[in-house]
């Protein structure tokens, strides 16, 4: 008997359909083959669907051949949501399941040895590609079941165990179908970031680079002594961000779905991610990839903030894989395997130490450096990387004295208010432009277009360029940064203070580390 059932793969964030044609037959003793490009997870599926069907009290023919084709075969089928979909194929095709209840319903799921279903990655996804193509339910683990009902117009069920769907398929029990109103539990389930700026005493300079970044979605690199505050303020910058919207909540979800990152019971991410890898970080990890694919930390990071502390200690070409999807806001990837293309528009923000021993240039520690340790250092970071980074800010530590008496510094709320109002000009600037909603993300012909310097802040412009030798790119940089801090002004022409302003921003572009303090 032939038995067809619905489920799918997953590749990068698509949900490509799969269906397992499942065929039995008498024979002289128990046989069981699989086809279609099943790797070895897949494979090894065959024991736990067979443990899990005894243990679910259902009972086979003890000589039968099985036969299980992955359609389409050229397809490659990895992961153990298959488990439950092959399970209802070979009790289908036993005649323990009505097979004709299996046509329009979609199952993904992984088994237990004792027959109980567990979570799957990528729930979301396929959840979309169900609904697209018509189907008229889909059918998850327990866990998955709120990922899979943010998707409307798809009924979606969720189940405990392989005996509660055979049982619903055959009528003789319900399941019930869980209901997500989207739109209402993501504004309901904001809440502010937990850190805030009011706890950063003094560095007024380098929280107002912050807030010239967050206003335009500039990357943001930190230079200074340990202990002065570089990660403590790093982390509170998603804390001045704009909420994220519904359509960031889906993108970044889907990718949390996929990686396997989403906890149980949650439907939606509704906080801008903040992902801090450890500097001992591998390519593939930063970047994604691998074996067996999953998302990589500038992916995870999408609609949020990408922290590299100690950024020179990460390895040259982690650093310099992270050079194309800065620009393009996007990573292709290309395997032997799969090609995968992810989204990857995140707010980068570094920090680093001036020199190897950290104390260049302090004013209460002694550096212990030579200048060629110093110049060895810094060159640990290309110069094409630098330039991707719009601000770089250099920051001193406070003096006790100064510290203890410090008032609390103005709170997250306040400077988000003029974050979003900056981030709304910018959004009715670039209202005409798909995939383009802050400065940061200008190309060269908007620069032309909506950057437009009197003359005076050109002369000071050119005068910066000759003077640090600045490249095309930073050019352009420090005009995006200008254009945000007119914004923050809700001044329509960028003049000579902010030109000004935005040169400032870029220190690590003179060159004389070794010559002069901080």
């Amino acid at each position: 008997m032939l038995v067809k059932v619905n489920t799918a793969a997953v590749n990068a964030l698509t949900a490509i359909p799969v269906s397992l044609e499942v065929t039995t037959e008498k024979a002289q003793q128990y046989m069981f083959f699989m086809v279609g490009l099943p790797d070895s997870v897949v494979r090894e599926s065959r024991t736990r669907v067979e443990e899990a069907i005894k243990s679910s009290n259902f009972h086979l023919p003890p000589l039968t051949k099985i036969v299980v084709n992955f359609a389409p075969a050229d397809v490659r089928k990895e992961g153990s949501g298959y488990d439950l979909p092959l399970a209802l194929g070979i009790l289908a095709a036993n005649s323990l399941i009505q097979s004709e209840k299996l046509e329009d319903i979609i199952f993904i799921g992984e088994l237990g040895l004792d027959g109980s279903l567990r979570p799957i990655k990528g729930a979301l996804p396929i959840a979309i590609k169900a609904r697209a193509m018509g189907y008229k339910a889909l059918i998850v683990p327990k866990e998955n079941v709120r990922e899979a009902a943010v998707v409307n117009k798809l009924p979606v069920y969720g189940a405990e165990t392989l005996a509660q769907v055979v049982d619903f398929l055959n009528g003789a029990s319900t399941l019930q179908q869980t209901i997500v109103n989207t739109r209402e539990e993501f504004f309901a389930a904001q809440t502010d970031y937990p850190l805030d700026f009011s706890d950063v005493k003094g560095q007024e300079g380098v929280k107002r680079a912050f807030e010239v970044a967050a206003a335009g979605g500039h990357n943001i690199i930190l230079i200074g002594a340990p202990g002065c505050g570089k990660s403590m303020m790093a982390k509170r910058l998603p804390s001045i961000l704009p909420q994220l919207t519904l359509s960031e909540s889906l993108e970044t979800t889907q990718i949390y779905s996929v990686a396997g990152l989403l906890k149980s019971g949650t439907s939606l991410i509704t906080r801008r991610p903040f992902r801090s890898p450890h500097h001992t970080i591998s390519d593939v990890a930063l970047i994604g990839g691998g074996s067996t694919f999953r998302p990589g930390e500038i992916s995870l990071a999408h609609n949020g903030v990408l922290f590299l502390d100690e950024l020179p200690e990460f390895s040259r070409t982690a650093l310099e894989t992270m050079r194309q999807p800065l620009e393009d806001r996007q990573i292709s990837i290309s395997r032997a395997k799969y090609n995968a293309t992810l989204p990857c528009s995140f707010m980068l923000v570094a920090s680093m130490n001036p020199c190897p021993c950290g104390y260049y240039g302090d004013p209460t520690h002694k550096c212990m450096c030579d200048p060629w340790q110093i110049q060895r250092y810094m060159n640990k970071i290309s110069g094409p990387l630098l330039d991707r980074i719009d601000i770089q800010c250099e920051i001193a530590a406070i003096p006790f004295s100064e510290l203890s008496k410090a008032a609390p510094g103005e709170p997250s709320a306040a400077i988000r208010e003029r974050v979003v109002a900056a981030r709304q000009i910018q959004a009715e600037r670039f209202k005409d432009f798909k995939g383009i909603h802050c400065n940061a993300q200008m190309t060269e012909k908007m620069l032309q277009e909506y950057v437009a310097p009197d003359e005076e802040s050109l002369c000071a412009l050119r005068d910066a360029m000759e003077r640090f030798s600045l490249s095309a790119r930073a050019y352009s940089r420090i005009l995006k940064v200008a254009r945000t801090i007119a914004d923050l002004d809700a001044c329509p022409q960028v003049k000579y203070p902010h030109v000004a302003e935005a040169v400032s921003y870029r220190n690590l572009d003179r060159g004389d580390w070794a010559e002069r303090g901080i």
